[in-house]
């Protein structure tokens, strides 16, 4: 693992969560390989919002499943995920740990999945109460002042809690699996593209009340392509392309008037509608066919014959040709 620069070293120093090169590979037929993520990077504090963000099928959620341990059986993840134990206690390196301490010590309790689909992670046939219920039964041995204490938090209404997932609106599904992902007390929250279906109001309620928690204490990774939830919550924004994050900045300066430094970030701001409204040209590549040097190259104004080999992450931006700050 190359050497930290200084400030990486001290946010990895404090971090529930650091992750190093992971980089995730599928198996497919024939002996070939599709790399879905490549030596991806980043570290996250308590109380910290990282949105991580791309085009659909950059490798977002594989990133996400890879750290919960739920890959499928045809792929192989490398490097580190390191998650913080409590005081005193040793950490744990989500991608080698094994089943049984993933299911009975990591997912539930120190990390809980806000998900993308929260009707389908919810159960049909029985009640919000019921499964609020038995979730704190299996993580926590108790029962009722727990099951109020997650709704509360998660402020999910009280008169509610008897309906069937199929009674609720988006919104209130949402918050009940929110309610489930807090009942552990988990440090570390992953959010899946938890607004997706959501009308522009309930993407802001439900990204508020991810925030809040995030402000509790929380660490929070937000996966999402809604760029506007982003600015609304994020603390720190990474951009990924083709498997590969390319850019981490502070949300601040990414979504202010400096903006983002690789061509691909700007181009993902400058096609949002109160912007430029100006779509990048091209398709992203296929993850089975990726062109050599640069992924984004084919489709980026700035390209040149540098970006025939692969450039290096160095302060924050994988970029030959990093832009400067706007005026």
């Amino acid at each position: 693992m190359r050497a930290l620069d200084a400030v990486t070293a001290e946010r990895a120093e404090g971090a529930v969560l650091s992750v190093r090169d992971l980089s995730v590979r599928f198996r497919l037929r024939g002996g070939r390989s599709v790399a879905a993520v490549s030596g991806a990077g980043f570290d996250l504090g308590a109380g910290e919002c990282l949105a991580l963000v791309g085009e659909s099928g950059c490798g977002k959620s594989v990133l996400a499943s890879a750290l919960l341990g739920l890959l499928p059986g045809n792929a192989e993840a490398s490097g580190t995920a390191l998650l913080a134990g409590p005081a005193g206690e040793d950490g744990v390196d989500l991608l080698a740990a094994d089943e049984k301490t993933l299911a009975r010590t990591v997912r539930g309790r120190r990390v809980g999945l806000v998900p993308q689909s929260p009707a389908a992670h919810l159960t049909p046939v029985r009640t919000v109460r019921s499964q609020l219920e038995e979730t704190v039964r299996a993580l926590t041995g108790t029962a009722r002042r727990a099951r109020r204490k997650a709704a509360e938090e998660a402020a999910f209404p009280a008169g509610h809690l008897d309906r069937y997932p199929h009674e609720l609106s988006g919104g209130l599904a949402q918050r009940a699996a929110t309610a489930l992902a807090l009942i552990g007390g988990a440090p570390l929250l992953l959010a899946d593209e938890p607004t997706t279906g959501l009308d522009r109001d309930l993407v802001d309620r439900t990204v508020d009340e991810l925030r809040r928690h995030a402000d509790d204490g929380r660490a929070l990774l937000l996966i999402t392509h809604d760029l506007a939830a982003a600015a609304r919550i994020a603390d720190r924004v990474a951009v990924m392309y083709a498997g590969r994050i390319v850019e981490i900045a502070p949300a601040r300066r990414f979504f202010g008037p400096t903006g983002p430094r690789h061509p691909y970030a700007r181009g993902l701001l400058d096609a949002l509608p109160d912007r430029a409204f100006t779509p990048i040209p091209g398709m992203p590549p296929e993850l089975s066919a990726l062109p050599g040097g640069c992924a984004f190259a084919p489709r980026c104004p700035l390209a040149t014959e540098l970006c025939a080999d692969r450039p290096a992450f160095t302060t924050g931006v994988a970029c030959h040709h990093p832009e400067h700050p706007r005026a």
